[in-house]
């Protein structure tokens, strides 16, 4: 059986909802198929369109245009929450334009310090985005996209943009909340890049964010902004939908490093757990002999570049390190996901990776110590049994509760 469509948001110039849904038309989305499935919302007073565009770097592109023909009218979070559900919409339609708003109340109701139900939207209750999201969760449904991921968002480093509220400082406050645990990193532009609601979708939706996932790409399309970029670059978003391979993923990642002869290397369990924390991928410990004829360590650290700088800064401030050095490289790994083995002694965590040989099953240590230590057992008899199971066995964790790489083990 073929894996299921996948679609990967790449992100260079940031996201709106109009470029997400724009890229989705570009990419294959009919749109007599987007306006049929709308009219199943009950919203009135608007017109769409979709034209195409080649002022982006002379890259067919396709831009979308929502017209409002009635009284504009803000909405509350509660209104929108009805307006979906008293939809005729299929239900994962529904789910997902309801998670996507949910979402936006809950950082809109952080920012001006209310609850979620009291929020009220004035520029994402607006019809425009009113279709942009459901359009989004349309677009995904009708691909039957079964895993979104994206790339790292750049954000402004200056500027100001329009609200209800008067001018706000770029990146939105709002979007500063969206972003929380998502990598981004800082740009040279005056701009709005990432909006509310292009935020919203990728962290009510993305199950990962990262390079272009292994993956045989099926559909590109191209979603052009409504804006020129300011810096001349052009201001586009891409998305490719294809499907997930199951073959040896390839990174890069940034190695850090520091050499330390005067450190207590008892407290090498606490750092490690928050160099992980700060987003380390791996983190190893060496003897090595320093200058004078001292003992020393090296202690190497891998993380992905979005989170290498938040890792660096952690050992600096956990250990006697004053300088470190740091350098790409890149590696492959092999597609894995962590889960629940069951066995006659009670069940086991482990990982399951896909070599080129076929599946490759690892138990985890505490696990199989744990069980060692109730049923007296060599912890060798441990690891025979869950190796014993077939891999029916294995349960997979669900998306949301995966721990990250580093914590199991990624290697390097």
């Amino acid at each position: 059986m073929s894996n299921p469509p996948a679609a990967h948001a790449d992100c260079p110039s940031g996201i709106s909802g109009d470029m997400f849904l724009a890229a989705l038309i570009d990419a294959g989305l009919p749109l007599a198929v987007l306006r049929e499935e709308l009219g199943r919302l009950d919203l009135e007073g608007y017109r769409l369109s979709a034209h195409t565009s080649t002022r982006q770097a002379g890259i067919k592109a396709t831009g979308i245009t929502v017209e409002v023909t009635g009284e504009p009218q803000p909405r509350t979070w509660l209104d929108i929450r009805e307006l979906i559900e008293k939809s005729r919409l299929a239900p994962a339609v529904k789910d997902q334009a309801l998670a996507i708003f949910a979402t936006l109340a809950q950082a809109e109701a952080a920012v001006h310090g209310c609850l979620a139900e009291e929020v009220h939207f004035h520029e994402v209750g607006a019809v425009d985005s009113i279709v942009d999201v459901v359009g989004a969760a349309i677009g995904l449904s009708y691909f039957q996209i079964n895993e979104l991921t994206a790339s790292p968002l750049p954000m402004p480093s200056q500027g100001w943009t329009a609200s209800a509220h008067g001018p706000l400082p770029l990146p939105a406050p709002a979007v500063c909340e969206l972003v929380r645990g998502l990598p981004v990193y800082g740009v040279e532009v005056a701009q709005e890049l990432v909006t509310p609601t292009g935020a919203a979708i990728l962290k009510a939706l993305a199950v990962g964010f990262g390079p272009l996932p292994a993956m045989t790409v099926e559909r590109v399309g191209y979603g052009a902004g409504s804006n020129l970029r300011a810096d001349g670059r052009p201001n586009l978003l891409r998305i490719m939908i294809g499907r997930r391979q199951d073959l040896p993923e390839a990174q890069v990642v940034t190695v850090i490093e520091t050499s330390l002869d005067d450190w207590s290397p008892e407290t090498f369990p606490h750092v490690s757990d928050r160099l992980f924390d700060a987003g380390a991928l791996d983190v190893y410990l060496l003897p090595i002999q320093m200058k004078k004829g001292r003992p020393g360590f090296r202690l190497e650290v891998i993380a992905p570049p979005a989170t290498a700088q938040g890792v660096a800064g952690r050992l600096l401030a956990e250990t006697s390190a004053i300088g470190l050095r740091l350098r790409e490289e890149r590696r492959i790994t092999l597609p894995r996901v962590l889960g629940t083995v069951a066995t006659e002694l009670g069940p086991v965590r482990a990982k399951l990776a896909t070599a080129p040989q076929g599946p490759r099953l690892t138990p985890e240590y505490e696990d199989c110590r744990r069980l060692a230590l109730a049923s007296g057992l060599p912890i060798g008899e441990i690891y025979r049994a869950v190796l014993r199971q077939p891999e029916a066995s294995f349960t997979p964790d669900p998306p949301e509760n995966i721990a990250p790489a580093g914590r199991q083990g990624a290697g390097p």
